[in-house]
């Protein structure tokens, strides 16, 4: 995949977890998992296991509204 793609893929993948952040933050993370999942799907973009695992942690770790959305580090477009 271009360089190209794959920034296209993080950016529409950080615009899901800024969505999901700043609705579900205080939310049971299996709640969070299905939103991101869902949010991912509709962008049709995936993250890695790691990746995903890493950002459901830190969105569970915010604690109120003023706390920032974690940075997607890589994305791809679904295939």
């Amino acid at each position: 995949m271009t360089d190209e793609t794959n920034s296209a893929a993080r950016e529409a993948a950080q615009r899901v977890v800024e969505e999901v952040s700043s609705w579900q933050y205080s939310a049971d993370r299996s709640m969070i998992g299905d939103e991101l999942d869902e949010g991912l799907r509709e962008a049709q973009v995936t993250l890695s296991d790691e990746e995903r695992s890493r950002i459901l942690a830190e969105i569970d770790d915010m604690k109120d509204e003023s706390s920032s959305a974690p940075q997607v580090r890589e994305a791809s477009p679904l295939t």
